[in-house]
């Protein structure tokens, strides 16, 4: 799998770099996104050739005025899956 989901480091004091999640294909990736990104944040999903090469705080210039998405969080992600579930039966 190729997909890469980046994100903001929330716990960054200085607004300075990212996180980057690489799903495992189990579930879509903009599914991984919208459950590992904290709800909240941006999100964009690339690849893994889209990367920086070398992987320091100046590799990163990300715009997150326009992202793929926002995070939603665990907690309410699996509260939605839970609902579906109960809707389909």
């Amino acid at each position: 799998m190729e997909d890469r989901i980046i994100y903001p480091n929330p716990e960054s004091s200085d607004g300075i770099g990212v996180i980057i999640v690489i799903p495992s294909g189990q579930i879509p990736t903009s599914e991984v996104a919208r459950k590992d990104v904290p709800a909240g944040l941006p999100y964009f999903i690339t690849t893994h050739d889209q990367l920086p090469e070398y992987w320091t705080q100046e590799a990163w210039e990300v715009d997150w005025t326009n992202p793929d998405g926002y995070g939603i969080g665990s907690d309410a992600w699996f509260a939605e899956q839970e609902a579906k579930s109960k809707e389909e039966k």
